[in-house]
């Protein structure tokens, strides 16, 4: 992200509908998908400044990663659970946990399906991953670009990533169904005018608000049917069936890189 958007990040995080909206969508997925003995064990890929932290210490002991250092306060409480570095084969905390999350983390990474693997790889047996990206490349805008994205996902083209990286889909749908006229229609705007991305502001109040119910009643009503078409795609999901991350981390690594499927693997090819 550009230092401008970075520094607003705190601000759009904590007032901003679309956030708000995306947190509380996944805190009311993983209260569904709590098991029993609850998550014992949190791990936050891409966690900037532990924004989400306060909600996730309800479920359970968290950490993070991040490889920005800027984005984190010197005065966050959180500091020392975080680990300031890239989430790649250099990250070995000795543990596993019991659950993952990489909430619109894997678009900004060239390599996708090692970060994948590697989530898949430190999940405790029985543990989860929960996931969201942003979906459909032909909603691709300049707040892509803004962002620094990589890509956009279908439903097909993360199935066929996860797959590769020894992940079991249980479930994968898309959210923020309204946005997508929306976006089609800033694109069709960008090409037309030729306009270049602006850093996100949060709302006036009653148009965030608007946003934000229109966004959360959506979620209510249809969150669960399986409707073709949204702006992101949420994903829920663990290792392998009867597979040992562990184990399988040994198997790949004796494959070729064919073998592995990751010779063609290009994130920005994905469709």
């Amino acid at each position: 992200m550009e230092e401008e958007f970075s520094r607003r990040y705190r601000e759009l995080y904590e007032k901003h509908w679309w956030f708000r909206a995306r947190e509380e969508m996944i805190v009311e997925l993983l209260r569904r998908k709590q098991p029993r003995a609850g998550w014992k064990s949190i791990l936050d890929v891409g966690c900037g400044d532990a924004l989400f932290f306060p909600e996730l210490q309800r479920f359970g002991d968290v950490q993070g990663v991040e490889p920005v250092a800027s984005i984190i306060r010197p005065d966050n409480p959180y500091r020392q659970r975080i680990y300031i570095g890239p989430f790649d084969e250099r990250f070995q905390p000795r543990k596993r946990y019991s659950l993952i999350l990489m909430l619109d983390v894997l678009e900004h990474m060239d390599e996708p399906l090692k970060a994948l693997r590697h989530a898949v790889q430190l999940l405790e047996p029985g543990g989860a991953l929960v996931i969201s990206v942003p979906a459909f490349r032909f909603l691709w805008t300049k707040h892509d670009e803004l962002n620094d994205h990589r890509t956009r996902y279908s439903r097909a083209s993360f199935c066929r990533l996860a797959e590769k990286a020894g992940m079991n889909i249980q479930m994968a749908r898309y959210a923020f169904h309204w946005l997508v006229p929306v976006k089609l229609a800033m694109r069709l705007k960008e090409r037309l005018l030729d306009s270049g991305p602006s850093i996100p502001t949060v709302p006036p109040d009653v148009l965030n608000r608007l946003l934000y119910w229109i966004s959360r009643i959506e979620e209510k009503l249809l969150g669960r049917m399986p409707i073709p078409a949204g702006s992101s795609l949420v994903i829920f999901g663990g290792a392998e069936a009867g597979d040992d991350p562990l184990a399988s981390r040994k198997r790949h690594e004796t494959r070729t890189p064919v073998e592995r499927g990751e010779a063609e693997m290009d994130p920005r090819a994905l469709p």
